[in-house]
């Protein structure tokens, strides 16, 4: 049984930072690319960052968030700085199997159930 687990969120004042980490298991973690996205209440889901071969990310956190993941203990992390009030949101860790073709920002096999993030202003 697949299983992704999210934490690390809580709630941080603006201009703080905080390390979310996602726990994989059921999967040969090394073989998926692995993205987060996040979703405030009233909005739709977006897309934060993914790393496959590369590394991306929306514009909106480019230059505060960085993702890296460790294999070995099959872990990928989002550490947040910086943080702004308009970053609050619950944030979800996602793996797709690598694949030619793939959307950093597109589908994915697997979601976790989230931490919420709150950043106060």
């Amino acid at each position: 049984q697949v299983q992704l687990l999210e934490s690390g969120g809580e709630l941080v004042q603006a201009g703080g930072s905080l390390l979310l980490n996602c726990t994989a298991s059921g999967i040969s973690f090394n073989t998926y690319n692995m993205g987060w996205f996040r979703q405030a209440p009233g909005k739709e889901r977006e897309f934060v960052a993914a790393i496959g071969r590369s590394v991306y990310y929306t514009n909106r956190v480019k230059g505060r968030f960085t993702i890296s993941r460790d294999n070995a203990k099959s872990t990928l992390y989002l550490q947040m700085d910086n943080l702004k009030p308009e970053d609050t949101a619950n944030y979800y860790c996602a793996a797709e199997q690598a694949r030619p073709g793939w959307s950093p920002s597109g589908r994915y096999d697997y979601w976790g159930r989230g931490t919420q993030v709150t950043v106060s202003s």
